[in-house]
């Protein structure tokens, strides 16, 4: 099964206070204001925000699906392949982690 950008920004949009932008080039999600996905490389990949531990463990471990962009190195990001994932259900539960890291404690308690 093959996971598109359309698959990224209707579940991103389903999120409480999302909204998308474009910027930088690119289609943005933000929650309450705070950036948690990008739609880079022609909506073929996303960056969301992930914990640098994580991140890189990650990428040691699946280099097909996640990877680090250069620019991004000291920041808590990775990119994902999106023909990599395995299903929606992947990707519902990488693009939720980074909106849960981006929402305000006030919003994430009201769930």
């Amino acid at each position: 099964m093959n996971v598109t950008g359309d698959d990224v920004r209707a579940h991103a949009l389903s999120l409480p206070q999302t909204t998308e932008q474009f910027a930088w080039g690119m289609p943005i999600f933000r929650v309450a204001g705070k950036l948690f996905v990008t739609l880079p490389e022609d909506e073929t990949s996303m960056a969301v925000r992930c914990p640098i531990l994580d991140r890189d463990e990650l990428v040691l471990a699946e280099p097909g699906k996640f990877w680090i962009a250069s620019h991004e190195s000291g920041n808590p990001w990775v990119r994902v392949r999106l023909a990599a994932l395995d299903d929606r259900e992947e990707l519902a539960a990488i693009v939720t982690d980074s909106w849960r890291q981006a929402a305000p404690r006030a919003l994430l308690d009201a769930q």
